[in-house]
């Protein structure tokens, strides 16, 4: 149930929120790097990408991100889950301390950086503007185990994980006391 409710969750995240911005984040970040950048400012870009392609043009690389961030948070939910069980010893009643919370989710995080960083990878490139070159979500992940090999799945594991362990153990921590506020609010 925590992988399923933890799949929902990013897939809903991937598709109202996180495809979007990042398609537009990967676009800006090609296009400053490419020698005669043409966007002249986050509104100019996000105009001029939906004017060349439509609202489609802000969606590139949607099933990559859904898969990205379904499994994403499907790891996230289940492993911090499954560890506070094994640290509550069976007794449901138990206090995690925040601390502990804040291990849990780094600990979470890196699961998910190492269990996903792959999907990333194919999701950047397929959000980028070099992106019609692949035909698809998979031709995209078989053109880059063909022309770069096992590790180009991996590149930029090492920034992404220092980045996601902390920012998983700030956002469990905070969950968890939110979660304590609203059961003394609303007793459940």
């Amino acid at each position: 149930m925590r992988l399923l409710c933890g799949l929902g969750a990013g897939v809903c995240e991937a598709i109202f929120a996180v495809t979007p911005m990042e398609t537009v984040k990967v676009k800006f970040i090609n296009d400053q790097n490419s020698a005669k950048p043409k966007f002249k400012g986050f509104a100019h870009g996000v105009r001029e990408i939906v004017r060349e392609q439509g609202i489609r043009g802000t969606y590139q690389g949607l099933t990559a991100t859904i898969i990205k961030q379904g499994s994403n948070q499907a790891i996230r939910f289940f492993v911090m889950e499954t560890l506070k069980d094994w640290y509550r010893g069976g007794d449901p009643t138990k206090h995690v301390n925040k601390l502990v919370v804040g291990g849990f989710g780094a600990i979470a995080g890196a699961a998910s950086v190492f269990g996903n960083t792959p999907v990333d990878v194919v999701k950047t490139r397929m959000q980028g503007l070099d992106a019609a070159k692949y035909k698809s979500t998979l031709d995209c992940a078989l053109q880059i185990a063909k022309n770069e090999g096992f590790k180009a799945f991996y590149k930029g594991t090492v920034p992404r994980l220092s980045r996601v362990c902390l920012d998983v153990a700030i956002t469990f921590m905070i969950y968890d006391s939110f979660m304590d506020l609203f059961n003394k609010v609303w007793k459940t």
